[in-house]
């Protein structure tokens, strides 16, 4: 009767060998794809991967309003800041440096 180590050494010789024969057959399907779209002439529109037309249209992208937080706090010249994750705006940094605390900014 085998080992655990026997058989711990054998599933790991069966897993580079299971990953071998994948990369094996993704580079024959790769090239088999690659012969039947030439032996056709075939496009990246013809397969529906381009989006000039009939492919899959993208999502619109949000404008930067929409992106925005609420202001959370504003600053002594009116600067706003959402108190989000990130770098501190350097009116924050500088009014903390002074003894100000955050709070001090809230936006009631």
């Amino acid at each position: 009767m085998p080992t655990y180590l026997e058989l711990k050494e054998q599933a790991e010789k069966l897993l580079a060998q299971a990953e071998q024969m994948r990369r094996q057959e993704t580079e024959d399907v790769i090239a088999d794809i690659k012969a039947r779209i030439q032996a056709y002439g075939l496009t990246a529109q013809d397969l529906g991967l381009s989006t000039a037309s009939g492919g899959r249209p993208r999502a619109p992208r949000r404008s930067a309003a929409a992106k925005s937080a609420a202001a959370k706090y504003r600053g002594p010249n009116g600067e706003t800041w959402s108190g989000g994750r990130g770098r501190k705006p350097q009116w924050v940094v500088d009014a903390l440096a002074k003894g100000r605390k955050l709070e001090d900014f809230e936006v009631r």
